[in-house]
């Protein structure tokens, strides 16, 4: 497997809280933090894509031992930056492969991170990595969106999000592979910057059978981290699969 790009340096870290500052709203933000607690059932907790911390710190604070492993030194830069970053353990690489010592009781990865998995086979190798650092009867927690080609009209590709005098954000679906881009276009003080980041939208059955793959089954799928019913309407799931205690 060749190394990832790594879409998340200097220019992306230094602006990155502020760019999600929705995310960090406690009415966002808590849930999942009192979820992944439950979760973790006292145990230690692995985060995938842990960036600046957004999710690793809250639940560090409440006494769960937390390491974390993302491509970005740039992004774990910032989290050491803030109080108590330098007690949260972190590993510098690739989370498809990377290994970290020790057994979990929980991993995880939020806010659409499994989608900067570029390739199917990258997403295979992420399940079984999970799969190798879980305790017996661990669980692996994954919240992504659900592909919405809905929006799609027949022979278009790409779907704008954001339109305003000075930004405009869209993204570019290939159907036929699954590969999709989030394009980026800013002008400040008259000068324009384009930035497009990489991603592979992922199906909830082909999640499903990537756990299979790796030796794990489905516990739960819900809507959101409030375990809302998972229905034919959402647009997000959160889902967790187990390993065999056995």
């Amino acid at each position: 497997m060749s190394a990832r790009e790594n879409h998340f340096g200097e220019s992306v870290a230094a602006g990155y809280d502020e760019s999600s500052a929705d995310m960090f709203d406690p009415a966002v933000l808590d849930p999942a933090v009192d979820l992944l607690e439950e979760l973790a059932g006292g145990g230690r907790a692995l985060e995938l894509g842990i960036g600046t911390g957004r999710v690793a710190l809250p639940l560090a604070r409440r006494g769960v031992p937390v390491h974390g492993v993302d491509l970005s030194e740039a992004m774990v830069a910032r989290l050491r930056a803030k109080p108590g970053g330098d007690a949260v353990g972190v590993t510098v690489g690739d989370f498809a492969t990377a290994r970290v010592e020790g057994a979990f009781s929980l991993a995880y990865l939020v806010f659409n991170t499994i989608s900067n998995l570029t390739t199917q086979d990258e997403q295979v190798a992420c399940f079984r990595n999970v799969a190798d650092h879980l305790e017996p009867g661990g669980r692996f927690v994954v919240e992504v969106g659900v592909p919405d080609l809905r929006r799609l009209p027949e022979g278009q590709e790409v779907v704008p999000f954001h339109v305003s005098p000075s930004r405009w954000a869209f993204d570019v679906y290939d159907v036929a592979t699954q590969a999709m881009s989030s394009n980026y276009v800013e002008v400040v003080d008259g000068r324009g910057t384009y930035r497009s980041i990489p991603f592979r939208y992922v199906w909830p059955a082909e999640l499903d059978l990537m756990a299979r793959l790796a030796g794990m089954r489905l516990r739960d799928r819900w809507d959101g981290w409030t375990r809302e019913p998972f229905t034919s309407r959402s647009r997000q799931h959160v889902s967790v699969w187990e390993k065999p205690a056995g």
